[in-house]
């Protein structure tokens, strides 16, 4: 990738022989000051007042980079006020993103606040954001009216034939065309580096020459961008479940079929392992069958009216996150199969796969940045023939995530060259965090990331929980602690244990529901844009 760049960062002035990240020189230009960021209450949101001690801000960020003094957009952020004044104790601003792209970094701040090991809540200024285009942030992307798009039943993700394929083709097209018609002056800028510019943007209005961050999911490929381009900037870089920054974004999304396989059978096996309980084989195969069955009476007749198989393949994606739901998951299913009661699917359909007005902004921003970031085919044919590979040995997901990002292949603005991810001496040592049987992730991105980092070290949890820091292993949180506390890092590559899996009991079911509604606000639903 050879590209020039002239880029005016928010924070500095640039002279001649500046180095771009390409390593290029590019000319100088006049920069301004960052404005001071001004805090100051946070807006109800829901009809919920935010936390007293909750401050919200707006930073300004140029739309375009190359026109530093051009059209400015607005970035949403807020912060929790370390409690340690500025002094050996103070570890500076910890900078936080779930993934996506398009999850509101806002909705982490207090979470992370509330579970961060040890003192370190004391210690930091926890600063969440919402990248451009994304809730609070203005403006924010929205193409279609959720409640007619996403109207339910919608058509079955695994096409019968042509005729069924060209309705979820025209579906996909007219979503992309949504999008251009309202977007066409935003859909150009929208991309990882864009938003990896605008975090060093935020961290000069803040003041701060260095800051620290924790990234999930998709998170974690935005830190990697701006560790490449702004690598003095770095104090601490956390990077927890992996993006490959070298498959984006086709190829991971066919990586991401072969891996949700193998978690979806893991659940039908857990399950059968449970048969007492949920009465719906005893064998994987068996398991296998109930569960496609199920998908295919829906298809003729959807649970409730509403709940059809593509409604249940958003619904049950969630099982590949988080073997936590699975009680919760598996009582529905079991219910539906068993009794023909359908409530418990409609419940769980309701609260997990609906699409409102948040998770359209969220989808939106998710193609937007996705789309623009690389290329992607624009001949349906290798389209259709790529996923009917995959669905062959991978059905579960294969051709729901095909049409969830089939948009690409219409999208008004052609992708163009992802950011070359690479470390740098100027870059401090980073901290990995994996589980190895990782779907929406997968286990090899890590490998390659900590490749491309050779100062990083990786500790892999020995299973595939999507997102496995600050939620309940002991022995993950402990080196995420010592790392964030002064740098400390494990001597050579280490491993945890997997938290135990779930029992199948009512109360497990309880807590799972209860652990799903986390996940939720985490934003941790990875490169399937929070489905």
């Amino acid at each position: 990738m050879n590209r020039v760049v002239r880029i005016v960062a928010a924070s500095a002035v640039l002279v001649a022989g500046t180095v771009s990240a390409d390593g290029m020189a590019v000319a100088g230009a006049a920069s301004r000051a960052p404005a001071a960021v001004a805090w100051g209450p946070c807006p109800q949101t829901s009809g919920k007042q935010a936390p007293a001690e909750l401050e919200c801000a707006t930073v300004r960020v140029p739309l375009d980079y190359r026109e530093p003094r051009g059209h400015q957009i607005k970035v949403a952020i807020n912060r929790l006020k370390a409690k340690t004044s500025r002094d050996a104790d103070h570890l500076g601003t910890l900078l936080v993103n779930p993934g996506g792209p398009g999850a509101s970094g806002r909705n982490l701040t207090a979470y992370v606040a509330r579970n961060l090991p040890g003192d370190l809540r004391d210690r930091y200024d926890i600063v969440g954001f919402d990248p451009r285009g994304v809730g609070a942030s203005e403006p924010a992307m929205r193409c279609v009216d959720p409640a007619a798009y996403y109207k339910a039943p919608r058509p079955d993700a695994v096409p019968r034939g042509r005729a069924e394929e060209r309705v979820l083709l025209s579906r996909a097209a007219a979503y992309a065309n949504a999008c251009g018609n309202r977007w066409a002056w935003l859909l150009p800028h929208l991309t990882t580096e864009n938003s990896a510019r605008d975090m060093d943007s935020i961290r000069a209005a803040l003041g701060e020459q260095k800051i620290s961050y924790l990234g999930y999911s998709y998170g974690t490929y935005l830190g990697a961008v701006y560790a490449t381009l702004f690598p003095q900037r770095v104090k601490r870089l956390v990077l927890d479940s992996v993006v490959d920054p070298t498959t984006v974004w086709y190829e991971s999304n066919l990586r991401q079929n072969a891996a949700f396989e193998r978690r979806h059978r893991l659940f039908l096996g857990w399950a059968a392992e449970h048969n007492s309980v949920y009465r719906l084989g005893d064998t994987t195969k068996e398991t296998s069958f109930a569960y496609y069955a199920m998908r295919d009476r829906l298809r003729e007749r959807p649970a409730g009216g509403i709940v059809g198989p593509s409604e249940l393949d958003d619904t049950f994606t969630i099982t590949g996150y988080s073997d936590k739901v699975w009680p919760a998951f598996a009582a529905a299913w079991s219910a539906y199969v068993r009794k023909g009661e359908v409530q418990g699917l409609v419940d769980l359909y309701n609260k997990h796969g609906k699409v409102d007005a948040a998770d359209e902004n969220s989808y939106a921003v998710y193609l937007g940045v996705q789309c623009r970031d690389a290329r992607w085919p624009r001949d349906w044919d290798k389209w259709r023939a790529d996923m009917t590979r995959s669905h062959r040995s991978a059905p579960f997901l294969t051709w729901p995530n095909a049409w969830y990002n089939a948009p690409c292949a219409f999208w008004p603005v052609r992708g163009g060259e992802p950011v070359e991810v690479r470390g740098s001496a100027k870059l401090p040592p980073i901290l990995i965090l994996q589980s190895r049987d990782d779907a929406a992730t997968p286990y090899r991105g890590a490998l390659t990331v900590h490749r491309l980092f050779p100062r990083s070290r990786l500790v892999v949890e020995q299973g595939g929980n999507h997102g496995v820091s600050l939620g309940g292993n002991q022995c993950v949180d402990g080196h995420l602690s010592a790392y964030l506390s002064d740098g400390s890092l494990p001597a050579r590559d280490a491993g945890c244990r997997a938290l135990p899996e779930p029992s199948a009991s009512a109360r497990m079911a309880a807590e799972s529901r209860e652990r799903h509604d986390l996940l939720g606000s985490l934003g941790l639903l990875g490169l399937l844009g929070g489905r």
